[in-house]
């Protein structure tokens, strides 16, 4: 294979110094030699998309990888612990209010907080405690055979999900690679350039093959060609599959990350996006001081836990919920559906514990539309929205960019000057095409990369960091010239380039 088949794909572009030469005309371009704002644009997208993708892709990969264990952790969950979680299937069960006090005589040093239902007849009942020493979010799950009493054991319950501790160490790994904080900031470059190198790579495979008669061309990789042809043509079809799973997946991350996810949480509550809840739930003064029993604060006055249940589902509560017990004898139960493969079932309501009735409902339905959205895309992200198929597709769409980083490491490996022969890393894409752009449109372009860095900081500053480093290596390589040359030496030549 000669050295020409490893040179980018793209219009001739300037070099680091100089007036840039005219290129031939294209077919299809403006007569007079004039090219399209597209033509001038796209050797500077393919330079960004070239560095992106090399220098942003091993976080991605590590995302993508751990995001697909992530996907099957609830079977992963299940199956560890499923002496816990399930139970053989009795004749009738008994009152919630007894499981309660089983778990609660097992666990004596933990504050009664919430019990956990599950829409199964094999599953257990979860009663969650607070204690001293837990993590944020984080609760005690004592499990309680609801057909006997029998308490099965317990295990740390994170978050509204209620992972246990092997599906939390997943999410965990996918989080934040189990480096706290500062370990976020992986996450968050990752979910901040996904969009950005998918939609850029969308565009110029798009236009790389507008001349193809069938759309076949865009759809479906070209297995007639070889080498690096071959390998784009895989990367870009297998890129345009899963674009919308990146663009989910990029914008749902977003919302929990670090620095833009504060950033979208206050544009949310300015526009009043906010996922809504009972006002019963907001004014609650906090955990500490719930009953010990699950019956409230004060026993005499209150109908208990099976009755505000059985209020709950008279309102509409089916399958899995989870009743929050009162702190005081002024504070209703909260009994809120704990579904997350349909969010449209989501609800709760408010019981008032002291005459068992229904003070207060809130259905998805009144939820404003970014807020369902949102729920939408979240289940979607971690996997839950409709169950196995819901699982598999993320899989299909992490596998897919653990496809597109590998062939893109390939066609980077493959643009390797071959003439020296032995291992070399690819060339980047020339320099020079910023200089070709109109005025107007690098201030509208500088304009969209100063907002979305504003927006998404680490993206920002991660690509300032790209410019300073490119034009570091630039500066460097200029001087390495005049210092080999003398300061008479012409510019170094033009790459060649392979025709679209």
């Amino acid at each position: 294979m000669t050295s020409s088949q490893h040179l980018p794909d793209t219009d001739p572009v300037p070099p680091d110094a100089g007036t840039p030469a005219q290129s031939p005309r294209r077919p299809g371009a403006p007569p007079g030699g004039r090219r399209s704002a597209w033509s001038l644009l796209r050797p500077a997208l393919l330079r960004l998309h070239f560095y992106a993708g090399v220098l942003v892709a091993p976080f991605l990969l590590v995302a993508a990888t751990s995001g697909l264990l992530y996907a099957f952790s609830p079977q992963i969950e299940q199956a560890v612990y499923a002496d816990e979680l399930r139970v053989p299937v009795g004749d009738e069960r008994i009152p919630l209010a007894d499981q309660v006090a089983a778990a609660a005589d097992a666990h004596p040093e933990g504050t009664l907080n919430a019990v956990r239902l599950g829409e199964d007849p094999d599953e257990s009942t979860r009663v969650l405690f607070d204690e001293p020493g837990l993590e944020e979010s984080h609760r005690t799950g004592v499990f309680v055979d609801p057909y006997t009493g029998e308490v099965l054991g317990k295990l740390d319950s994170y978050g509204s999900s209620g992972a246990l501790p092997v599906r939390s160490w997943i999410s965990e790994l996918h989080r934040h690679l189990h480096l706290g904080d500062p370990g976020r900031v992986y996450s968050e470059l990752a979910a901040s350039w996904l969009w950005a190198v998918a939609g850029g790579g969308v565009l110029l495979w798009v236009s790389k093959r507008r001349g193809q008669r069938r759309i076949r061309g865009v759809l479906a990789p070209d297995n007639r060609a070889r080498g690096r042809n071959r390998a784009m043509s895989w990367h870009g079809s297998v890129g345009i599959w899963a674009v919308a799973g990146f663009f989910v997946l990029s914008a749902t991350g977003l919302t929990w990350s670090t620095y833009a996810g504060d950033n979208i949480g206050k544009i949310r509550e300015a526009m009043n996006w906010q996922t809504p809840a009972l006002s019963a739930a907001e004014e609650a003064p906090g955990d500490a001081g719930r009953g010990s029993s699950g019956a409230g604060a004060d026993a005499a006055r209150d109908v208990g836990v099976d009755r505000a249940l059985e209020s709950a589902r008279a309102a509409g509560m089916s399958g899995p919920v989870e009743v929050s017990l009162p702190a005081s004898a002024e504070e209703p139960y909260i009994v809120q559906q704990t579904s997350r493969e349909w969010p449209a079932h989501r609800g709760s309501v408010a019981v008032d514990q002291q005459n068992g009735e229904v003070v207060e409902e809130l259905r998805f339905t009144d939820f404003p539309f970014m807020a369902k959205l949102t729920a939408w895309g979240i289940a979607f992200h971690m996997g839950l929205l409709f169950g196995l198929p819901n699982q598999l597709l993320l899989a299909a769409t992490a596998l897919s960019v653990i496809g597109l980083v590998i062939l893109g490491y390939r066609m980077w490996f493959q643009r390797r000057p071959t003439a020296s022969g032995g291992f070399a890393p690819g060339r980047p894409f020339p320099r020079g095409a910023w200089r070709t752009l109109p005025l107007g449109t690098r201030v509208l372009l500088v304009a969209a990369a100063v907002g979305i860095g504003v927006l998404l900081p680490v993206f920002g500053v991660s690509l300032l960091l790209f410019l300073v480093v490119d034009g570091v290596v630039a500066a460097g390589r200029r001087r390495r010239n005049r210092r080999v040359s003398g300061p008479e030496t012409s510019p170094e030549p033009r790459s060649r380039a392979v025709a679209d």
